[in-house]
């Protein structure tokens, strides 16, 4: 039996489902039916009870069916043979409510990483052609689901940049600089953004071996596959390079250096993967990518996540196919969900896998 599983969730006015009821399987879940009906936001929602945000959504409102008041996603998860019943709750113009075994959090962060879940997607390869803030969201998120007191340091400089930013407008529309106060902000801003970007770097030399392995096992062996940090903080005269940049942060009203502008470039055989790599290798890396978070949430929590695959089937070639079928066998993973709109085609791919299977089919308006 898996460590982690979700037992149960229902579902009230959540996207497109006005009320579902779902108990699923501790191994394979099969989550079928036409495109539009609703699998995705099936996904989502197993997704969103863990780490109390959608994948897909940046506004929290968009979760809230057209025209409905409120939406509710309530689930049972199996953790250590212990039932943990979390419920998350919006009602429109208020703030989300997510409660464990029905109190609630002092603070929505104290959620994350208790139940652990990785999602490949096929909107993944973005990933690459995408700009430095979507990859800086990626690796965020693995170290946060990781580590409390990393989320806890990335809240607070968030927090502590945003207050600067306000102020360097503040003072651009009255043509007034109080440098004492700006001071109070750059020392903890300097001092937090430090520990960050140190974090990043040693979650790399972690990381990037594991993406090598599963890139190497999903035929692509021929290739060096890297993740280059590119971080202004690499430089020992950051903190003097920071403060000299003050008459400049005042003209553009904004704080222009920092672990914001990190960026993590993937690179193969030394050259941009964006560029010069084909859409096979690209989709390998990012496969690799999600495989490799899977591997180092495992060793890091000792707990299996639970593993979401949205329409992968479609998304990737035969061979790469297998290869997730072949690790699926292993017994690599813990509980599955994965999304398809043709049935047939997943009973014919899994009829050889030693593990249970459930089939849920999604009706249309479910």
């Amino acid at each position: 039996m898996p460590q982690l599983f979700l037992e149960k969730l229902n579902l009230t006015y959540f996207k497109n489902y006005e009320e579902a009821r779902f108990e699923f399987s501790e191994c394979v879940n099969c989550v079928v039916g036409e495109n539009g009906s609703g699998k995705t936001n099936l996904l989502d929602a197993v997704y969103t009870l863990a780490l109390s945000k959608s994948a897909f959504q940046t506004q929290d409102a968009l979760m809230v069916q057209h025209e409905a008041n409120f939406m509710l996603i309530d689930g049972v998860f199996q953790k250590d043979q212990k039932a943990v019943q979390i419920t998350c709750s919006l009602q429109r113009g208020q703030r989300k409510v997510l409660l464990s075994d029905k109190k609630p959090y002092e603070r929505l962060s104290d959620h994350i990483g208790r139940f652990l879940v990785v999602l490949i997607a096929p909107n993944d390869t973005d990933l690459i052609r995408d700009g430095s803030e979507d990859r800086r969201r990626f690796i965020d998120g693995v170290l946060s689901q990781l580590e409390q007191p990393y989320l806890q340091d990335l809240l607070q400089y968030n927090r502590i940049l945003a207050q600067r930013n306000s102020i360097l407008k503040q003072f651009a529309e009255r043509n007034y600089t109080d440098h004492e106060l700006l001071d109070s902000y750059d020392e903890p801003l300097l001092m937090v953004g430090t520990r960050i970007f140190e974090r990043r770097k040693t979650f790399l030399q972690n990381f990037v071996p594991l993406v090598q392995k599963y890139y190497d096992f999903l035929g692509e062996s021929r290739e060096k596959v890297e993740i280059v940090f590119e971080s202004e903080l690499a430089n020992a005269t950051f903190a003097d390079d920071f403060r000299r940049q003050r008459f400049r942060d005042l003209q553009a009203q904004r704080t222009t250096m920092g672990i914001h502008k990190d960026d993590f470039g993937f690179e193969m055989n030394g050259a941009p993967l964006r560029k010069f790599g084909s859409q096979g290798q690209q989709k390998s890396f990012v496969v690799a990518l999600k495989l490799a978070q899977f591997d180092l949430m495992h060793a890091e929590k000792n707990t299996k996540p639970i593993l979401l695959l949205d329409d992968i089937f479609d998304k990737l070639d035969d061979r790469r196919i297998q290869k997730l079928i072949e690790l699926m066998d292993m017994g690599t993973f813990g509980q599955i969900f994965l999304t398809d709109a043709r049935p047939e085609r997943t009973t014919q791919l899994l009829s050889n896998v030693q593990t249970e299977v459930r089939f849920l089919k999604i009706e249309t308006g479910d």
